[in-house]
């Protein structure tokens, strides 16, 4: 009879620990519905829209160390600033309250200006024109040159990105259109760019 007791006991508390396995499933499922991508990536990842849910869900799964290669880098100045990184090849918008406002990847061009500050200047900025790889480009906004090569940063009008190695000569960092977008209403004339290694 003991026996029967403990097998009764053994058996309800299996039961019960199951249950309690499937309630926490369905409050992680019922959590993970009312996150949206910016909790995943926090609030200054960029706000690009997605061509497809597929793409979206990378987007969402997003690893820690990816995370940590957003994070606006140490030394990259002070104050309302475009951060763009050539090593990471990614741009950070810092508003005057050190807060970063976007932060997207980039695809550079053959050309990299050297590490250090620059500014926009006043005929730095065309909204529409052909890059010097033949793409049609918008929201070009121009920071430097390096041996006679123009550097800024745009977005190609049909909102592709470059493949491939780029072509010899061209100093256009390129990003996908929305955050060009951004970029050309944030970076005005005399705003500071801050490259860093």
């Amino acid at each position: 009879m003991a026996r029967n007791s403990a097998g009764t006991f053994v058996a309800g508390l299996t039961a019960a620990a199951l249950a309690a396995v499937g309630f926490l499933a369905y409050q992680a499922s019922a959590a993970q519905d009312r996150r949206g991508p910016a909790d995943d990536r926090g609030t200054a990842a960029s706000a690009s829209p997605s061509p497809g849910a597929a793409e979206k869900g990378r987007e969402d799964r997003e690893r820690p160390e990816d995370r940590e290669e957003a994070a606006l880098p140490a030394d990259s100045g002070a104050g309302e600033r475009v951060v763009y990184s050539l090593r990471g090849d990614r741009v950070w918008l810092v508003g005057a309250n050190e807060q970063v406002t976007r932060t997207y990847r980039v695809v550079p061009g053959a050309v990299d200006p050297l590490p250090g500050e620059y500014t926009v200047s006043e005929g730095g900025r065309t909204e529409r024109v052909t890059g010097s790889d033949g793409v049609p480009v918008a929201h070009v906004v121009l920071f430097t040159q390096v041996e006679g090569v123009v550097v800024g940063f745009s977005a190609a009008v049909d909102g592709s990105l470059p493949e491939g190695p780029p072509k010899e000569g061209t100093g256009g960092i390129r990003s996908r259109a929305a955050d060009g977008e951004a970029m050309w209403r944030f970076a005005t004339a005399g705003t500071k760019v801050v490259v860093v290694p």
